[in-house]
Parts: structure tokens; C-alpha cells; sequence
């Protein structure tokens, strides 16, 4: 394992040698037509490729219509979807700041799909609204939701090769990193958490069965994407007794690593539960992907309300990751990475039609010259 470096430094990342180790994590944003990215993505994907960030996560995509969370999610799983992602990931490129990449995170939602936007009620949508979802077993995601179908060995098959084809059509528009998303709650979740996955065949019952799945869909998209830079995002704990642990990231991260995927993104929670072990997931994340880290060796991402740059740059110096993931922040500053580097007495590369706010420093130019 590397040496403990710093937020700034460069991260070698599967193939990618990445300007820093600053991420913006996947954040959903609701606003896709029949998975279709918008103008709202043109903007939201344009703005990001700006802020100083090393690599930019495009949001949670369903691998499929039935994957989706709500009709509002992007999806890859059209000739549609494709070319609109594709001119939207032109745009982003040519204003990205130099080194800045471009990842997708890969998801089907299973029973925590067919829902209302958040800012709808987030609830399930009601008959005739929504779609049929499927889940390892037959269990609501939450009180008063629809009952998802068991997942048979057809749609086992036709998840896999969603995934499959997902990750070719991420490639060939230029995606340099994929995502398989294995967490807050979504159909790989489901199959690897024990308080959802009361199977007793191939895909239920112990850890090892419970993993063949999601281990499935990792293997089948390294293997149709061997020039992308693979990792996962993965469940540190479902913070509930009788749910996964700290250990069961680490067995995972190892069976992942050993099928050749690049990195983990651990962060925890998402199957809901009545009576949860913590109060705030996110402010527990941190020490858990430590611990995969420690215990695997893999490239490991820290995600969960990180705000303060000092924070940031402690975590990567500490080694408790070799990455962090930045959400909410980014929506509130998109120059995070901008303020953190200055902040830490470093610099990023700035645009030059904004230089004219920039510090001399950061831009280059001195204010004999600034009109």
C-alpha cells in the first residue's frame, strides 16, 4: 500500500493518473426524460467539470426502465439515452479544467424503484404510475410500499446483460470510470444485505451466496469494459442488528479486488430499519472505509457529509482513504475545489475568461493588468 499523500496530489487510479484525490460524488438529480440527460444535466455536468475536482461522478443510472428510482432518473439503457449523455459529456469536456475525468455510476434501484421525486413526497408511486420492481425477495422497501417480484433466473440474465450493455454504450461515449453501485439500498444492496435477501438458493443465505450477484455484475462489466478504470461503491454497515458489517465490506472489497476492479466507495445505510445503531450514517462513514483500506489494500473512497477542506486533506494525509467524495458541498459551492486549494496553500488550474477574480497567484495575472 502507498504511502499516506495529500487532498492535492496526483492519484494513480486503475489506468488514470488523476489530478488529485478530490471527487464529486454521484448525486441523482431527478431531471432525466425517459433517462434522458437535459438541459438541466448540460449545466449541472458543464459547472462541475470546473471545480477543481480530480474526477466527477455522473449521477446513479439505471441500467434498465425498471431500474430507474424514479421516471425523473437517467438511464443508459437506450440508443436515446446514449446520444443524449453524449453531447452532454462533450460540452462538460470542453470547458473541464486540465486532468479533470469523467465517471458513471451504474445502477438498477430493485424495490426502491418506481417512486415520487423527493421533492414530490418520495413515496412509491401508486398503480397505474409507476412500474413492476424486483427485489431478491418479496419484501416492500418500506411500510406501504409496492411489493417488489422475487428476482427468477431470467431476470438474472437480463439484469446481467443490462449491466453488460450499460457499461459498452459508458464506454464508447468516452466514460472513463465506472461505478457499480452495490449500495444505499438499491438491487445489489438488497442482495448482499441479510434483512433483505431471505433467499436460500444461489443468491441468498450466506455471505458468500448472498455476493454472487453483485460479484456477477462486477465481473461482467470489467469484462466488456477492460479499458475503463472499474471500482464499486459498497455498504461499511447497514447499522442494524443482523445487518452487514464492517467485515462483510471487507470480504467484499477483497472478492472485488481479486476480480481485477480498481477501487471501493464505502459509505453505509439504506435499508430502512426500525430501529437503526446509529444516528447519523454519514458522520460514521469515514472510519469504516479505514478499515477497508487497511484490511485490503484496494484504492479506497471516504464519502459522508465532508464539507471542511482541512477535513478532507486530514483524512487522505491520516490514510484513512486515498480519496474523498464531495456531494452536497459541490452543490452549495461549485468552486469547492477552487476555495480548498487555496485554503491549503495549494492551486488548480483556473479558467481564463475567470481569472479576473482569481487571486494573482492562481490566474497569473497581476493587477497592473486586470481592466
Amino acid at each position: 500500500m502507498s504511502a499516506p499523500a495529500s487532498l492535492f496530489s496526483p492519484l494513480a487510479l486503475g489506468n488514470l493518473e488523476l489530478p488529485n484525490r478530490v471527487a464529486v460524488a454521484p448525486m441523482c438529480q431527478y431531471s432525466a426524460n425517459d433517462g434522458c440527460a437535459t438541459a438541466w444535466h448540460l449545466q449541472h455536468l458543464m459547472n462541475l467539470a470546473m471545480s477543481g475536482a480530480g474526477l466527477v461522478m455522473i449521477e446513479a443510472t439505471g441500467v434498465e426502465r425498471a431500474g430507474r428510482i424514479t421516471h425523473g432518473c437517467l438511464g443508459l439503457y437506450s440508443d436515446e439515452n446514449e446520444r443524449a449523455l453524449a453531447k452532454v459529456l462533450r460540452e462538460a469536456s470542453a470547458v473541464a479544467l486540465p486532468g479533470t475525468q469523467f465517471g458513471i455510476q451504474l445502477s438498477h434501484a430493485g424495490r426502491k424503484g418506481s417512486a415520487h421525486r423527493p421533492w414530490e413526497g418520495g413515496g412509491s408511486l401508486q398503480d397505474g404510475e409507476g412500474w413492476r420492481t424486483f427485489a431478491p425477495s418479496e419484501i416492500p422497501h418500506r411500510s406501504g410500499w409496492h411489493v417488489p417480484a422475487s428476482v427468477g433466473d431470467a431476470d438474472v440474465e437480463r439484469i446481467l446483460a443490462a449491466f453488460r450493455a450499460a457499461a459498452r454504450r459508458a464506454e464508447r461515449i468516452g466514460i472513463r470510470v465506472i461505478e457499480v453501485h452495490m449500495a444505499h439500498g438499491y438491487l445489489l444492496h438488497q442482495f448482499l444485505s441479510p434483512l433483505s435477501n431471505h433467499r436460500s438458493d444461489a443468491w441468498g443465505g450466506d455471505a458468500e451466496r448472498r455476493m454472487a450477484l453483485p460479484l456477477a455484475v462486477a465481473r461482467a462489466v470489467r469484462e466488456v469494459a477492460p479499458d475503463c478504470v472499474v471500482g464499486a461503491r459498497i455498504t461499511g454497515s447497514d447499522w442494524a442488528e443482523g445487518g452487514l458489517e464492517p467485515h462483510d465490506a471487507v470480504m467484499l472489497a477483497r472478492a472485488l479486488k481479486a476480480i481485477g476492479l480498481d477501487y471501493v466507495c464505502v459509505t453505509s445505510s439504506g435499508i430502512p430499519t426500525a430501529n437503526p445503531t446509529v444516528d447519523d450514517p454519514d458522520s460514521a462513514q469515514i472510519p469504516l472505509a479505514a478499515i477497508v483500506r487497511k484490511e485490503t489494500g484496494i484504492v479506497t473512497r471516504a464519502v459522508g457529509l465532508i464539507v471542511d477542506p482541512v477535513e478532507a486533506n486530514e483524512i487522505i494525509e491520516t490514510g484513512q482513504a486515498d480519496q474523498v467524495a464531495i456531494a452536497r458541498a459541490f452543490l452549495d459551492d461549485p468552486r469547492w475545489g477552487w476555495h480548498a486549494a487555496h485554503r491549503l496553500g495549494k492551486t488548480v488550474p483556473y479558467p481564463g475568461p475567470y481569472a479576473w477574480a482569481a487571486p494573482a497567484e492562481w490566474s497569473g495575472i497581476d493587477k497592473a493588468q486586470r481592466a
